[in-house]
């Protein structure tokens, strides 16, 4: 099976496009807070509209890149298939079984350092450069989740599991 890489790219950007179209109007429709003396900038669909331009602009980007980015078949053969599953499965790992279970701030770095560590670790060259890559992947979950974890916590003013 041959795969049409750059007609796919710009199906997904399209797609994509739409989507964060429709995030961004939902959250700019949505209700205002000014009846309750609330500060206009704390509307509540504020972070829809900002992930929905951020996710509009990364369509772009896609649908720009899609004639750069010839792929063979085979890369699609054995390597993203195995990476969509591993995807699939560490994530509903961190959904099911580590949220609520333990503090978010643990699960979170758990589940980015696994998650990176998936990808950066066997790309190492040797047996040293794994050893950079798995404290890297440690230290980068560790202070990715702390960020996370205080920005719903201090900026959004969300109780985290």
């Amino acid at each position: 099976m041959r795969y049409d890489s750059p007609f796919a790219d710009r199906i997904t950007a399209a797609v994509f496009f739409a989507l964060g179209a429709s995030m961004a109007w939902g959250g700019f429709i949505m209700d205002r807070l000014e009846i309750r003396q609330i500060h206009p900038a704390s509307i509540p669909g504020l972070v829809p509209m900002i992930l929905g331009v951020a996710l509009m602009g990364c369509a772009v980007l896609l649908a720009l890149g899609a004639e750069k980015a010839q792929r063979d078949s085979e890369d699609f053969a054995d390597g993203s298939w195995r990476n969509l599953g591993f995807t699939a499965i560490w994530s509903f790992v961190f959904a099911v079984g580590l949220v609520s279970r333990i503090p978010f701030v643990v699960a979170t770095a758990i589940y980015i350092a696994g998650f990176s560590g998936w990808f950066l670790i066997p790309a190492a060259p040797d047996t040293r450069g794994r050893v950079r890559a798995l404290l890297f992947v440690v230290i980068f979950g560790a202070v990715t989740a702390t960020a996370i974890s205080a920005l719903f916590r201090y900026g959004f003013l969300v109780r985290l599991p």
